[in-house]
Protein backbone atom coordinates (compact mmCIF):
# COMPACT_ATOMS: atom_id res chain seq x y z
CA UNK A 1 0.00 0.00 0.00
CA UNK A 2 1.43 3.41 -1.61
CA UNK A 3 0.64 6.37 1.45
CA UNK A 4 0.96 9.67 0.68
CA UNK A 5 2.23 11.51 3.67
CA UNK A 6 1.02 15.80 4.23
CA UNK A 7 3.22 18.20 6.17
CA UNK A 8 2.26 19.41 9.07
CA UNK A 9 1.49 23.25 9.81
CA UNK A 10 2.39 22.62 13.82
CA UNK A 11 5.96 21.19 14.31
CA UNK A 12 5.86 22.02 17.82
CA UNK A 13 7.38 20.06 20.09
CA UNK A 14 5.05 17.20 21.74
CA UNK A 15 3.81 18.10 25.30
CA UNK A 16 1.62 15.34 27.17
CA UNK A 17 -0.36 16.67 30.03
CA UNK A 18 0.01 15.60 33.26
CA UNK A 19 -3.67 13.59 33.50
CA UNK A 20 -4.05 11.59 30.23
CA UNK A 21 -7.06 9.77 30.62
CA UNK A 22 -8.15 7.48 28.45
CA UNK A 23 -8.54 8.23 24.53
CA UNK A 24 -9.20 12.31 25.34
CA UNK A 25 -6.24 13.85 24.08
CA UNK A 26 -5.83 13.20 20.23
CA UNK A 27 -2.52 13.33 18.43
CA UNK A 28 -1.84 15.55 15.09
CA UNK A 29 -2.40 13.16 12.47
CA UNK A 30 -4.94 10.69 11.06
CA UNK A 31 -4.54 7.87 8.72
CA UNK A 32 -7.59 7.72 5.94
CA UNK A 33 -8.38 5.47 3.25
CA UNK A 34 -11.31 5.07 0.95
CA UNK A 35 -13.56 2.47 -0.77
CA UNK A 36 -15.50 2.57 -3.19
CA UNK A 37 -17.37 -0.47 -5.29
CA UNK A 38 -15.64 -1.67 -8.44
CA UNK A 39 -12.30 0.45 -7.21
CA UNK A 40 -11.24 -1.15 -4.07
CA UNK A 41 -9.29 0.84 -1.74
CA UNK A 42 -7.68 3.84 -2.59
CA UNK A 43 -6.61 7.27 -1.50
CA UNK A 44 -4.25 6.06 1.20
CA UNK A 45 -2.86 9.18 3.27
CA UNK A 46 -1.88 10.86 6.74
CA UNK A 47 -2.41 14.18 6.80
CA UNK A 48 -3.44 16.91 10.02
CA UNK A 49 -6.09 15.35 11.87
CA UNK A 50 -9.63 17.27 11.07
CA UNK A 51 -13.18 16.24 11.02
CA UNK A 52 -14.86 14.23 8.11
CA UNK A 53 -17.76 15.84 6.05
CA UNK A 54 -19.97 13.59 5.71
CA UNK A 55 -23.33 13.43 4.15
CA UNK A 56 -26.72 13.80 6.30
CA UNK A 57 -27.39 10.36 4.70
CA UNK A 58 -24.49 8.78 4.97
CA UNK A 59 -25.00 4.67 5.71
CA UNK A 60 -23.26 4.51 9.29
CA UNK A 61 -26.17 7.07 10.53
CA UNK A 62 -28.85 4.99 9.01
CA UNK A 63 -28.11 1.11 9.32
CA UNK A 64 -24.93 1.04 11.86
CA UNK A 65 -21.86 -0.52 9.77
CA UNK A 66 -19.04 0.33 11.21
CA UNK A 67 -15.96 -1.79 13.46
CA UNK A 68 -13.46 -0.91 14.67
CA UNK A 69 -10.07 -2.10 16.72
CA UNK A 70 -7.95 -1.23 19.18
CA UNK A 71 -3.98 -2.11 19.88
CA UNK A 72 -1.08 0.25 21.57
CA UNK A 73 2.56 1.08 21.31
CA UNK A 74 4.86 0.84 23.96
CA UNK A 75 7.63 2.66 24.64
CA UNK A 76 10.47 0.07 25.63
CA UNK A 77 13.49 1.02 28.18
CA UNK A 78 15.97 1.58 25.46
CA UNK A 79 13.60 4.03 23.93
CA UNK A 80 12.26 2.07 20.90
CA UNK A 81 8.34 1.24 20.29
CA UNK A 82 6.84 -1.77 20.48
CA UNK A 83 3.40 -3.34 19.17
CA UNK A 84 1.47 -6.02 20.46
CA UNK A 85 0.35 -8.37 17.80
CA UNK A 86 -1.43 -5.89 15.29
CA UNK A 87 -1.55 -9.03 12.86
CA UNK A 88 -4.19 -10.14 14.84
CA UNK A 89 -6.25 -7.01 15.21
CA UNK A 90 -5.73 -6.59 11.23
CA UNK A 91 -7.36 -10.82 11.27
CA UNK A 92 -10.16 -9.57 13.78
CA UNK A 93 -10.85 -6.79 11.86
CA UNK A 94 -11.63 -8.52 8.78
CA UNK A 95 -14.04 -11.14 10.86
CA UNK A 96 -15.88 -8.31 12.06
CA UNK A 97 -16.17 -6.47 8.68
CA UNK A 98 -17.13 -9.91 7.04
CA UNK A 99 -20.08 -10.47 9.84
CA UNK A 100 -21.44 -6.54 8.97
CA UNK A 101 -21.15 -7.11 5.42
CA UNK A 102 -17.96 -5.05 4.71
CA UNK A 103 -15.40 -4.56 2.65
CA UNK A 104 -12.14 -6.74 3.69
CA UNK A 105 -9.14 -4.74 4.80
CA UNK A 106 -5.88 -6.15 3.07
CA UNK A 107 -4.45 -7.53 6.59
CA UNK A 108 -0.99 -6.53 5.28
CA UNK A 109 -1.67 -2.89 4.69
CA UNK A 110 -3.70 -2.59 7.87
CA UNK A 111 -0.44 -3.53 9.72
CA UNK A 112 1.84 -1.16 7.31
CA UNK A 113 -0.75 1.70 8.07
CA UNK A 114 -0.22 1.53 11.70
CA UNK A 115 3.39 1.09 12.00
CA UNK A 116 3.50 4.19 9.20
CA UNK A 117 1.13 6.53 11.35
CA UNK A 118 3.39 5.23 14.56
CA UNK A 119 6.27 5.82 13.60
CA UNK A 120 5.32 9.21 12.43
CA UNK A 121 3.46 10.23 15.87
CA UNK A 122 5.99 8.54 18.20
CA UNK A 123 6.69 11.50 20.26
CA UNK A 124 3.29 11.20 21.64
CA UNK A 125 4.30 7.93 22.76
CA UNK A 126 4.09 8.27 26.99
CA UNK A 127 6.96 7.57 29.33
CA UNK A 128 5.24 7.01 32.10
CA UNK A 129 4.68 3.63 33.90
CA UNK A 130 1.31 1.89 32.83
CA UNK A 131 0.90 4.45 30.07
CA UNK A 132 1.16 4.00 26.18
CA UNK A 133 -0.37 5.26 23.01
CA UNK A 134 -3.51 3.44 22.14
CA UNK A 135 -4.34 2.90 18.06
CA UNK A 136 -8.00 3.08 16.82
CA UNK A 137 -8.35 1.28 13.21
CA UNK A 138 -12.14 2.24 12.54
CA UNK A 139 -14.21 1.64 9.34
CA UNK A 140 -17.44 3.38 9.02
CA UNK A 141 -20.03 3.16 5.53
CA UNK A 142 -20.31 6.73 3.86
CA UNK A 143 -22.73 6.05 0.81
CA UNK A 144 -25.36 8.67 1.20
CA UNK A 145 -28.52 6.65 1.09
CA UNK A 146 -31.52 5.92 2.76
CA UNK A 147 -31.74 2.08 1.60
CA UNK A 148 -30.89 -1.06 4.26
CA UNK A 149 -28.82 -2.40 2.38
CA UNK A 150 -24.50 -2.50 2.80
CA UNK A 151 -23.10 -0.01 1.89
CA UNK A 152 -20.85 0.50 -1.89
CA UNK A 153 -18.60 3.34 -0.14
CA UNK A 154 -16.57 2.71 3.29
CA UNK A 155 -14.14 4.93 4.69
CA UNK A 156 -11.34 3.60 7.07
CA UNK A 157 -9.45 5.23 9.26
CA UNK A 158 -7.07 5.44 12.50
CA UNK A 159 -6.53 7.99 15.18
CA UNK A 160 -3.93 7.63 18.68
CA UNK A 161 -3.95 9.22 21.79
CA UNK A 162 -1.63 8.50 24.24
CA UNK A 163 -3.45 7.12 27.22
CA UNK A 164 -2.93 6.18 31.23
CA UNK A 165 -4.66 3.21 32.73
CA UNK A 166 -7.82 2.57 31.57
CA UNK A 167 -9.62 2.56 35.38
CA UNK A 168 -8.67 5.63 37.04
CA UNK A 169 -6.47 3.50 39.98
CA UNK A 170 -4.54 1.34 37.89
CA UNK A 171 -4.02 -2.10 38.58
CA UNK A 172 -6.46 -1.96 41.62
CA UNK A 173 -9.73 -4.28 42.46
CA UNK A 174 -12.68 -3.46 40.26
CA UNK A 175 -16.46 -3.80 41.38
CA UNK A 176 -19.08 -5.42 38.93
CA UNK A 177 -22.70 -5.91 39.07
CA UNK A 178 -24.54 -8.83 37.86
CA UNK A 179 -27.12 -7.56 35.33
CA UNK A 180 -30.27 -9.43 34.84
CA UNK A 181 -32.20 -7.85 32.96
CA UNK A 182 -30.55 -6.68 29.57
CA UNK A 183 -28.22 -8.45 27.41
CA UNK A 184 -25.17 -7.15 25.29
CA UNK A 185 -25.23 -9.87 22.60
CA UNK A 186 -27.05 -13.00 21.81
CA UNK A 187 -26.57 -16.18 19.89
CA UNK A 188 -26.45 -15.53 15.90
CA UNK A 189 -26.27 -12.04 16.85
CA UNK A 190 -22.82 -9.08 16.77
CA UNK A 191 -21.42 -9.92 19.88
CA UNK A 192 -18.19 -11.59 18.34
CA UNK A 193 -17.56 -9.06 16.03
CA UNK A 194 -16.29 -5.81 17.06
CA UNK A 195 -19.04 -3.29 16.14
CA UNK A 196 -19.95 -0.10 17.44
CA UNK A 197 -23.92 -1.47 18.27
CA UNK A 198 -22.62 -4.04 20.48
CA UNK A 199 -20.92 -1.04 22.59
CA UNK A 200 -24.36 1.30 22.14
CA UNK A 201 -26.51 -1.80 23.69
CA UNK A 202 -23.98 -1.95 26.54
CA UNK A 203 -24.29 1.54 27.71
CA UNK A 204 -27.44 1.71 29.38
CA UNK A 205 -26.42 -1.19 31.93
CA UNK A 206 -23.55 0.30 32.59
CA UNK A 207 -24.72 3.83 33.31
CA UNK A 208 -27.31 2.33 35.58
CA UNK A 209 -24.56 0.27 37.17
CA UNK A 210 -22.01 2.96 37.99
CA UNK A 211 -24.90 4.93 39.70
CA UNK A 212 -25.29 2.08 41.93
CA UNK A 213 -21.16 2.65 42.43
CA UNK A 214 -20.21 -0.61 40.38
CA UNK A 215 -17.36 -0.06 37.74
CA UNK A 216 -18.32 -2.46 35.05
CA UNK A 217 -21.12 -5.04 34.34
CA UNK A 218 -21.20 -8.53 34.17
CA UNK A 219 -23.00 -9.92 31.07
CA UNK A 220 -25.21 -13.45 31.26
CA UNK A 221 -26.31 -15.11 28.20
CA UNK A 222 -28.93 -13.86 26.52
CA UNK A 223 -31.29 -16.41 26.13
CA UNK A 224 -31.08 -18.41 29.98
CA UNK A 225 -30.04 -15.46 31.88
CA UNK A 226 -27.48 -17.62 33.97
CA UNK A 227 -24.49 -18.28 31.98
CA UNK A 228 -21.16 -15.42 32.36
CA UNK A 229 -20.36 -13.81 29.38
CA UNK A 230 -17.95 -10.71 29.82
CA UNK A 231 -17.26 -8.13 31.98
CA UNK A 232 -18.12 -4.75 30.66
CA UNK A 233 -16.38 -4.62 26.97
CA UNK A 234 -13.90 -7.38 28.15
CA UNK A 235 -13.33 -10.78 29.09
CA UNK A 236 -13.41 -12.72 32.41
CA UNK A 237 -11.63 -15.07 33.95
CA UNK A 238 -12.29 -17.11 37.36
CA UNK A 239 -9.37 -18.64 38.99
CA UNK A 240 -9.55 -21.98 40.94
CA UNK A 241 -7.52 -23.07 43.99
CA UNK A 242 -5.26 -20.73 42.92
CA UNK A 243 -4.04 -23.04 40.12
CA UNK A 244 -6.22 -23.19 37.15
CA UNK A 245 -8.07 -20.53 35.33
CA UNK A 246 -11.56 -21.04 33.67
CA UNK A 247 -13.00 -18.59 31.30
CA UNK A 248 -16.26 -18.46 29.34
CA UNK A 249 -16.25 -20.73 25.87
CA UNK A 250 -16.61 -18.57 23.02
CA UNK A 251 -20.15 -19.21 21.91
CA UNK A 252 -20.57 -16.38 18.95
CA UNK A 253 -21.76 -13.82 21.57
CA UNK A 254 -18.46 -13.44 23.25
CA UNK A 255 -15.46 -10.93 21.63
CA UNK A 256 -12.59 -13.32 21.32
CA UNK A 257 -10.51 -10.83 22.64
CA UNK A 258 -6.79 -10.78 21.63
CA UNK A 259 -5.66 -10.10 25.19
CA UNK A 260 -7.62 -12.79 26.40
CA UNK A 261 -5.70 -15.40 23.97
CA UNK A 262 -2.52 -13.93 25.09
CA UNK A 263 -3.30 -14.97 28.32
CA UNK A 264 -4.49 -18.30 27.54
CA UNK A 265 -1.13 -19.11 25.77
CA UNK A 266 0.87 -17.61 28.21
CA UNK A 267 -0.34 -18.83 31.41
CA UNK A 268 0.32 -22.76 30.52
CA UNK A 269 4.37 -21.44 31.04
CA UNK A 270 3.58 -20.07 34.03
CA UNK A 271 2.28 -23.11 35.50
CA UNK A 272 -1.52 -22.62 35.74
CA UNK A 273 -3.41 -25.05 34.00
CA UNK A 274 -6.16 -23.40 31.58
CA UNK A 275 -9.85 -23.94 30.76
CA UNK A 276 -12.94 -22.60 28.37
CA UNK A 277 -16.11 -23.47 29.81
CA UNK A 278 -19.73 -22.49 30.64
CA UNK A 279 -20.17 -20.74 33.61
CA UNK A 280 -23.40 -20.72 36.03
CA UNK A 281 -23.18 -17.56 37.63
CA UNK A 282 -24.97 -19.40 40.65
CA UNK A 283 -22.34 -21.54 40.97
CA UNK A 284 -19.95 -18.77 40.65
CA UNK A 285 -21.22 -17.21 43.15
CA UNK A 286 -21.57 -20.03 45.62
CA UNK A 287 -17.93 -21.30 44.26
CA UNK A 288 -16.44 -17.89 45.39
CA UNK A 289 -18.22 -17.80 48.89
CA UNK A 290 -16.92 -20.88 49.66
CA UNK A 291 -13.58 -20.29 48.52
CA UNK A 292 -13.19 -22.52 45.41
CA UNK A 293 -12.74 -19.60 43.59
CA UNK A 294 -10.01 -17.68 44.61
CA UNK A 295 -9.49 -14.78 42.35
CA UNK A 296 -11.74 -13.34 39.44
CA UNK A 297 -10.14 -10.97 36.94
CA UNK A 298 -10.82 -8.75 33.37
CA UNK A 299 -8.56 -8.69 30.66
CA UNK A 300 -8.68 -6.34 27.27
CA UNK A 301 -6.59 -4.18 25.35
CA UNK A 302 -7.41 -1.13 27.60
CA UNK A 303 -6.95 -2.59 30.99
CA UNK A 304 -5.03 -5.56 30.10
CA UNK A 305 -5.64 -7.46 33.42
CA UNK A 306 -7.69 -6.05 35.92
CA UNK A 307 -8.49 -8.06 39.32
CA UNK A 308 -12.49 -7.80 40.54
CA UNK A 309 -12.55 -7.65 43.98
CA UNK A 310 -16.70 -7.12 44.31
CA UNK A 311 -19.54 -8.62 42.50
CA UNK A 312 -22.81 -7.16 43.13
CA UNK A 313 -26.16 -9.34 42.64
CA UNK A 314 -29.71 -9.19 43.85
CA UNK A 315 -28.90 -6.54 45.88
CA UNK A 316 -25.95 -7.78 47.84
CA UNK A 317 -22.00 -7.73 47.34
CA UNK A 318 -19.88 -11.04 47.25
CA UNK A 319 -16.35 -10.13 47.93
CA UNK A 320 -13.88 -11.77 45.71
CA UNK A 321 -10.30 -13.01 47.40
CA UNK A 322 -10.86 -10.30 50.72
CA UNK A 323 -11.18 -7.64 47.77
CA UNK A 324 -7.58 -7.32 46.87
CA UNK A 325 -5.69 -8.40 44.14
CA UNK A 326 -4.50 -12.10 43.69
CA UNK A 327 -0.90 -13.20 42.92
CA UNK A 328 -2.76 -15.27 39.86
CA UNK A 329 -3.73 -11.82 37.97
CA UNK A 330 -0.90 -9.82 39.55
CA UNK A 331 2.03 -12.35 37.86
CA UNK A 332 -0.74 -12.82 34.61
CA UNK A 333 -0.33 -8.83 34.26
CA UNK A 334 3.11 -8.28 35.25
CA UNK A 335 4.13 -10.97 33.09
CA UNK A 336 2.46 -9.82 29.68
CA UNK A 337 2.96 -6.15 30.16
CA UNK A 338 6.74 -6.96 30.40
CA UNK A 339 6.46 -8.52 27.30
CA UNK A 340 4.46 -5.30 25.72
CA UNK A 341 6.76 -3.04 27.14
CA UNK A 342 10.01 -4.69 26.13
CA UNK A 343 11.26 -5.63 29.61
CA UNK A 344 11.33 -9.23 28.85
Amino acid sequence: MQIRIEPLADESPVVLPDQLGFGRVPTRRILTCRYEAGRGWADAEIGPRQHFVLDPAAQIFHCGQGIFEGTKAYLRPDGRINLFRPDANAARFNRSAERMAMPNFPEADFVTAIETLVALEHAWTPRTDAASLYIRPVMIAAEPTLEVRSSREYIFYIVLTPTGPFFAGGFEPVAVRVEEHHVRAAPGGTGEAKTIGNYAASLYATEAARVAGYQQVLWLDAVERRFVEEAGAMNVAFVYGGKEIVTPALSGSILPGITRDSLLRLAPDLGYAVREARLDIDEVIADIESGRITEVFCMGTAAVVAPIGRIGRHGRDVIVADGRSGPVATRLHRTLTDIQYGRA
